[in-house]
């Protein structure tokens, strides 16, 4: 039977994907005592397509870039489900971390990064409330617009 959360994330529409297997040699997760690493997560929609594809500011919106943040962090979640079973054990999102496929004079990366701010805030009620830093960079992997990444403590 599904938790708190995951009814939750039923009445947004949102059904958690299958977490995707790393594409070089590291873990999707960590977890030390109580507190849970997940390692940068890209835009995939459900289907395994990406979100947005190529660089803010040049090509990608801010609403586009949004939309993948909030995909980065579905896929976020669906890491942290594997990684302790239930996402009524979260205690707290800590922090994530955004990297922003940005062009050089692209300074909205931070209302991009609210995509993934607010789907946790949505999902977790205030335990969703984290830290954040948002960078915009060069590239990312498959030129992904978005990447997120997220520290979690857990039950």
């Amino acid at each position: 039977m599904a938790g708190v959360v995951e009814k939750r994330l039923a009445e947004l529409g949102i059904k958690l994907p299958t977490p995707t297997t790393p594409v070089a040699n590291y873990v999707p997760f960590v977890r030390t005592r109580n507190t849970l690493v997940c390692s940068g997560q890209i835009c995939f929609d459900e289907d395994g397509k990406l979100v947005a594809k190529g660089k803010l500011g040049a090509g990608v919106s801010i609403e586009e870039g949004q939309r993948a943040a909030r995909a980065c962090a579905i896929n976020l979640l669906a890491q942290v489900k594997a990684a302790i079973g239930d996402l009524d054990k979260v205690v707290r999102v800590i922090r994530l971390g955004g990297f922003i496929n940005s062009a050089p004079d692209f300074a909205d990366g931070p209302k991009v990064m609210n995509g993934a701010s607010d789907l946790m805030v949505e999902a977790l009620g205030d335990k969703g409330r984290h830290a954040r830093t948002t960078v915009g960079v060069a590239a990312l992997p498959l030129d992904a617009a978005v990447e997120v990444e997220g520290l979690f403590e857990v039950e």
